[in-house]
């Protein structure tokens, strides 16, 4: 799908990428390899953005991402460069794919065997095994053609989608409508509509708001498979790290930018350390609306602040990092845990905000695959609830919370870890605000509803200052390591384009 990327050349430009998530780290890596000379500014004592690593106590725990999906992705972006993933890192497909707990009882697991997923679904809904193979013929059909003509191919504008090739190449897909309602037409069960739309929680939506275009997330699940990069997510970053560096992009921690301000032929990038950077082009893969509410002056915005309060954000997260003594069976690598209705979870996210009474939550426990991860003797897991934005998140709230969170996953998986924690951390709405920038404390940035997917989603070059770009996800194509990974390819893109004119 992505092959030698017309980026273009940059001989002799110099540019700052602020912040090192995957969508600045995969910027910078283009324009390195098109002869730029480029730094890249990080706020925080580590590269990777929101995946960062926690080390504490003899346990290392991946804090933000932590599902390897999409590795035609990945395998894509090394080959730009005459690479591939595995000189950088080691991958191990999991099985199962991830367990859900339903708070009724059941458990099941999706696996790499789909006659198993197949009898799996049609033990729920005579039909459901034909259902599920329609569903994912449509679902391939959907990757394959999104992501070679809409999501490798950047369409800021309108006109670019009136026109007759683009029509083409639509025709098929499930552009309008939600999720729930192409669900609907599979599958009856509520348990099976859940299976198949559990990821929309890692897309920063809820199946009554995000596209329909979205089936394609069911393709990376059961046909693409689920990886664990062996260290970690944090092992991807440092392996993406590398190859920039060997492309001679330099790298500065523990510089946060305080100021972008256009000067005569470039820019003026201050820190709050009081250092100075004088580039020709300035990429942020900081907070989309951070960088434009406190880094550029008025005059230089695109948005102005009713628009940014108009957002649907995706959700921010509750966090509970724990080392415990001890295994954790029956949980698996990647476990959910469901209520039989997760309407009123979603409710409280995008409806009226309010911590969850009944919620949702996700356990990873990378200790199942990765011994190097916690002492011996000892299980590493952290805990997951996504949680509206915004939230009131105090010290009391918070013990309030954990401690019922820790009660749910007793009662409804059988594991009780309450009396066995030997290292604890929590992570929410305010860290997400203070450690990234992030409006509103958002774990992921824009929700991809129906009025923010493509095109109606912040572009990657400002309209207000020449030189000046956007990365990361709250651009296209958006949420997701897989998806930063090509904003950072179509940010490249767009430099390239404004060079040549």
């Amino acid at each position: 799908m992505s092959s030698s990327p017309p980026v273009g050349t940059a001989d002799g430009r110099s540019v700052i990428v602020v912040g090192s998530g995957f969508g600045g780290l995969s910027t910078a890596c283009y324009l390195a390899d098109a002869g730029a000379n480029v730094t890249v500014l990080e706020k925080n004592e580590q590269l990777g953005g929101r995946a960062s690593r926690l080390h504490a106590d003899g346990f290392r725990f991946d804090m933000g991402p932590s599902w390897y999906l999409m590795p035609d992705v990945f395998e894509n972006f090394f080959a730009d460069f005459g690479r591939r993933p595995d000189q950088y890192y080691r991958l191990e497909r999991l099985d199962p794919h991830y367990r859900i707990f339903f708070k009724d009882g059941d458990q099941v697991d999706l696996v790499p065997d789909m006659d198993a997923n197949r009898d799996l679904f049609e033990s729920y809904e005579p039909g459901a095994d034909a259902a599920l193979d329609d569903y994912l013929e449509q679902a391939a059909y959907t990757y394959d053609v999104g992501m070679e003509h809409f999501v490798y191919e950047d369409r800021p504008r309108l006109r670019d989608y009136v026109d007759p090739d683009v029509l083409r190449y639509a025709r098929g897909l499930s552009l309008l409508g939600t999720m729930q309602d192409h669900v609907e037409e599979y599958f009856d069960h509520p348990k099976l509509q859940q299976i198949v739309q559990y990821s929309l929680v890692f897309l920063g939506g809820a199946p009554n708001n995000t596209p329909a275009l979205y089936n394609l997330m069911s393709h990376v699940d059961f046909n693409l498979g689920v990886y664990y990069p062996e260290g970690g997510m944090g092992a991807v970053v440092d392996g993406v790290v590398a190859m920039a560096e060997e492309l001679g992009v330099d790298f500065r921690t523990d510089h946060p930018v305080a100021e972008i301000r256009g000067r005569e032929g470039g820019f003026a990038v201050r820190t709050e350390g009081g250092r100075e950077f004088f580039p020709d082009e300035v990429v942020s893969d900081a907070d989309y609306a951070h960088t434009e509410q406190e880094l550029l002056l008025p005059e230089d915005r695109q948005y102005d602040a009713d628009y940014w309060d108009s957002r649907t954000y995706a959700p921010s997260a509750f966090l509970v990092y724990l080392g415990v003594e001890g295994d954790v069976e029956p949980l698996a690598h990647h476990t959910l845990v469901l209520p039989t209705d997760w309407d009123d979870h979603f409710d409280t996210i995008f409806g009226d905000p309010a911590w969850p009474e009944e919620p949702a939550y996700y356990l990873c426990v990378p200790s199942k695959t990765d011994d190097t991860v916690a002492p011996d003797g000892h299980s590493n897991l952290f805990a997951l609830v996504p949680i509206a934005p915004g939230l009131d998140d105090t010290p009391e709230r918070r013990e309030r919370f954990r401690d019922l969170l820790l009660d749910d996953i007793a009662e409804h998986t059988g594991v009780d870890l309450r009396d066995r924690i030997v290292f604890e951390e929590l992570f929410s709405v305010s860290e997400f605000a203070d450690r990234y920038n992030s409006t509103q404390g958002t774990a992921l940035g824009l929700a991809h509803t129906l009025k923010q997917t493509s095109l109606l989603r912040p572009s990657h070059a400002s309209s207000e200052v020449d030189g000046l770009y956007f990365t990361g996800s709250y651009t296209t194509p958006g949420i997701g390591v897989p998806m930063c990974l090509i904003s950072g390819q179509l940010t490249a893109e767009a430099m390239g384009r404004e060079r040549s004119r």
